[in-house]
């Protein structure tokens, strides 16, 4: 099947992007007689969230800021900048070198040759004009210009000039992808960086829980209800969820440096408000159909020309097999003497030439030029491959993965609820001598896991919302 796929698309020019959606796989799930890929919308809705600009999607005015600064500063963003400037130069190399060469030549000299040479006999006996001989040594001046001009009959330097063209626009794509990359992983170290202070938050107030709790056992103590040994262990677990707050505050500081790295600044406090993580989720998520997966999506886009580009490269290297033609000439004024170089049309010189070149023999370079030039089209065709399966699975993985973390955060929701209570319910009993201190430390500890499980679970669907978009291409635009 894969050699198949591969053959026909060595056998059309440029791959189309409805041949690329045929080639997804789907499921067995039926809309008007159409399978429809798993991860995409179950009907003809052609809504697609990835078209949404990047400042409508990211409503958080911190992290628009953010991204923003991150566009116009980020060092691997401006690199790619460079790359695109230098594969748009490349246009014009190509482009001028199937355009006639002109330039200007100047030159000044002497020479002196033997008196018995056939030159310098002949030289020895001619005159100028009546009287006046041949100045010896000879001097000599030159200027001219002059071009060079190699018929294109093959299509050899066009379509060398259409593959920079092509890969020009390759990496003004890359430029894209790199664009939709940046933006997602701005956005998720920035959820990211307020689950860690939501998870601060929930340690300060679990610290306070467990020091109440602390002082009821010292005074149970005090009634000799308890030991000294339950004393010490709720110091130690006071103790222990206090050293959680440094490891919490490091995390923080390492998020907020990578995003100012990001950035392309040093390190600096991060403007954000904990409470943009509970902000409210999309209702449905918009994946429209696997077509426009193909056209939003950059690193698609930029596979697909680099195909195109190592078609037109295999003619460019088929075309050096055939013999080239070459047409040069020139034009100007050489003498021996300042005084008569511009007399015309004494003077005066010109020339026109052309040549018929081709290989004859030891043709191996030619044909390992050809040999790579077909290996490297075969090459982009898996490359192109494999960016089209990776981008459906990507969408597929995100859009299953936002339902069963909806179904996780509601559950954990009712998790933390009951154990929030426990807390109070292990309490009383404490107090009343019907339940031991290992539970209130169980429950505690439990109480404390779930709070932090429930922001785990809040930042992973954040992160869904982010790659979500990012798989279905959005963010460039």
């Amino acid at each position: 099947m894969l050699k198949s796929n591969l053959l026909k698309l060595l056998g059309i020019g440029c791959v189309c992007l409805t041949y690329a959606a045929c080639k997804l796989p789907v499921v067995a799930t039926k809309t008007e007689n159409k399978s429809v890929p798993a991860g995409f919308n179950n009907s003809q809705d052609t809504v697609n969230m990835a078209t949404v600009k990047w400042k409508s999607y990211f409503t958080d005015p911190n992290l628009a800021s953010l991204i923003d600064t991150a566009l116009k500063n980020n060092q691997e963003l401006n690199i790619t900048l460079q790359e695109i400037a230098i594969t748009k130069n490349e246009i014009t190399a190509r482009k001028g070198e199937y355009l006639p060469f002109v330039g200007i030549r100047g030159g000044a000299g002497v020479e002196k040759v033997g008196r018995y040479t056939s030159q310098g006999a002949g030289d020895a006996t001619t005159e100028i004009k009546p009287g006046k001989e041949m100045p010896d040594p000879l001097p000599d001046f030159l200027i001219g210009a002059y071009a060079t001009w190699e018929a294109d009959i093959w299509h050899k330097l066009h379509n060398a000039k259409k593959a920079a063209v092509a890969r020009y626009l390759a990496s003004i794509e890359g430029r894209n992808f790199v664009v939709t990359s940046l933006i997602a992983e701005i956005a998720n170290s920035y959820y990211e960086l307020l689950a860690l202070d939501n998870q601060l938050k929930i340690v300060d107030s679990n610290i306070t829980i467990q020091t109440n709790a602390l002082e009821v056992v010292k005074q149970q103590k005090e009634a000799a209800r308890v030991t000294e040994l339950a004393v010490r262990k709720f110091e130690a677990e006071v103790f222990n969820t206090k050293s959680l707050q440094y490891g919490i505050q490091q995390q923080i500081t390492e998020t907020e440096n990578r995003i100012n790295f990001l950035l392309g600044r040093f390190p600096q406090p991060i403007t954000r408000d904990d409470k943009s993580l509970n902000a409210a989720l999309p209702a449905t998520i918009q994946t429209g159909i696997p077509s426009q997966l193909l056209s939003n999506r950059p690193d698609i886009k930029q596979a697909e020309l680099e195909l195109s580009a190592a078609k037109l490269d295999i003619q460019v290297a088929k075309a050096k097999f055939y013999p080239s033609v070459g047409i040069s000439a020139g034009v100007g004024w050489n003498a021996f003497s300042p005084t008569y170089l511009f007399r015309t049309p004494e003077s005066l010189l010109y020339s026109l030439a052309g040549e018929l070149v081709a290989p004859l023999v030891n043709k191996n370079a030619i044909k390992a030029e050809y040999v790579n030039a077909n290996a490297r089209q075969i090459q982009a065709v898996y490359n192109y491959e494999r960016t089209i399966v990776n981008a459906y699975a990507e969408v597929a993985n995100q859009v299953v993965k936002i339902g069963n973390l909806a179904k996780s955060y509601d559950l954990k929701s009712q998790q933390v609820v009951a154990l929030t209570q426990s807390i109070d319910i292990s309490n009383d009993l404490f107090k009343n001598a019907r339940a031991d201190y290992m539970e209130v430390l169980l429950t505690q500890r439990d109480a404390l896991e779930s709070k932090f499980e429930l922001v785990e679970t809040r930042m992973q669907q954040m992160k869904a919302m982010v790659n979500i978009y990012q798989a279905l291409g959005g963010g460039w635009n």
